[in-house]
């Protein structure tokens, strides 16, 4: 049994802790911390209501690098797991090389002044990583995260290469709220409005944010409008699998959603850059997210399913001709709710992000270095993933993806 120490306490944390102490036998001492303790204890009270599992709480500012090695060499983890927010990658990474812990996150760094989702910045630690023999592990979520592993997993298993991938993104839940993001809204908003990128022919090719949609029928959901947008793990599939052609991330989003956003943007709610107000200044997005519906509130109301997936095309293993995958999960809103007390968004995150800990700190997932999730043998993981709520499905189509 490990000690891991989480850090961040939204509903990503609270699914990944919970199921942290539903494997109290891979999990033998969970510890949590974020800037609001409260939320931390919320979490603890229900983790200890579900499973009997005690949590232990504390508060800390993840920004902060030397309360950071405090808080780390006092708890003393094998693992420091990072559900908070993306500008806090860097500091909670420098912490954990300085008090000498291995480090997962579940999306890359970006900078506060900036909607620059890349890996970069944190590939540049991989020597600093390796010289101190430890490891972080990026990613761990759904997308990225089980995306890239439902690749590597076919590549594996189904194809020699890959020609043509497809991400597709459905949440088909119903909130009932007339507007609130299923994640963090100031990150959700940044995605959703920064240009979109995909990679074609070996390089980025940048085109205007939320310009193409597309309907595509979603299993458990039905017909949806998706849109093509940039999300991290492009850019690390690119890197490792340099054959590819074509590679490109789809979200759905409803009507509802996107007339709010862009009356949001027109007036001004969306920037990240500061502005006055009342001789202070404040970032229009902060202002937005706190005064919006906290996506941990959302479980008890949302209705319906999730249904995230790959689609490849690509040369068979077998010798058979060119052939195309589809590989996907679909998660229940209400099951989510029921089994973790949060919904499926928060869900297909934060049981990805136990996953990824329990690679680590069983030695199933091992190196001394920066790694994305690409670089692991997938066969463990999609094992644990249809053992803990996450089940998936592979079919083989007719052919390509048309749109």
């Amino acid at each position: 049994m490990s000690t891991v120490l989480v850090i961040g306490a939204g509903g990503v944390s609270s699914v990944c802790v919970h199921k942290m102490a539903m494997n109290a036998d891979i999990f033998g001492d969970i510890h949590l911390a974020s800037r609001t303790k409260s939320k931390c204890d919320s979490i603890a009270a229900s983790v200890k209501e579900r499973t009997g599992q005690d949590v232990a709480t504390y508060e800390i500012d993840a920004e902060e690098v030397p309360a950071m090695v405090n808080l780390i060499r006092k708890v003393g983890p094998s693992l420091v797991v990072n559900l908070a927010l993306p500008y806090q990658d860097l500091p909670i990474m420098d912490a954990c090389l300085e008090a000498g812990v291995s480090y997962l996150d579940t999306a890359n760094y970006e900078p506060k002044d900036e909607a620059r989702f890349e890996y970069h910045w944190q590939w540049a630690y991989h020597d600093r990583f390796k010289d101190a023999g430890l490891m972080a592990l990026l990613g761990s979520g759904f997308d990225p995260g089980v995306t890239s592993v439902f690749t590597m997993w076919l590549k594996k298993h189904k194809l020699k290469t890959i020609r043509q991938l497809d991400i597709l993104d459905c949440n088909g839940g119903d909130h009932g709220q007339a507007f609130a993001t299923n994640f963090n809204p100031e990150i959700n908003i940044r995605e959703v409005t920064a240009p979109a990128r995909h990679w074609e022919n070996g390089e980025f090719v940048e085109t205007p944010a939320m310009g193409k949609k597309v309907e595509f029928d979603f299993e458990a959901v039905g017909p949806k409008n998706m849109y093509m947008m940039y999300h991290e793990e492009l850019e690390s599939l690119a890197k490792f699998n340099p054959e590819m052609e074509r590679a490109r991330f789809w979200m759905t989003f409803g009507d509802e959603y996107i007339k709010h956003l862009t009356v949001l943007q027109n007036v001004g709610m969306t920037r990240i850059d500061p502005v006055k107000y009342q001789g202070k200044e404040i970032i229009p997005l902060q202002f937005l997210a706190a005064v919006l519906p906290k996506p941990e509130s959302l479980g008890e109301t949302t209705k319906g399913n999730t249904n995230i997936g790959v689609i490849a095309t690509g040369e068979a293993l077998d010798g058979s001709g060119e052939k195309t995958f589809y590989i996907n999960n679909i998660c229940s809103h209400e099951a989510a709710y029921e089994e973790t007390g949060n919904q499926a968004v928060s869900y297909t995150t934060g049981v990805p992000a136990m996953i990824g800990s329990a690679m680590m700190v069983t030695g199933k997932w091992t190196g001394e270095g920066v790694f994305n999730m690409e670089e692991m043998d997938p066969d463990p993981f999609m094992d644990m993933l249809n053992a803990h709520g996450l089940p998936w499905q592979v079919k083989e189509l007719d052919g390509p993806v048309d749109f």
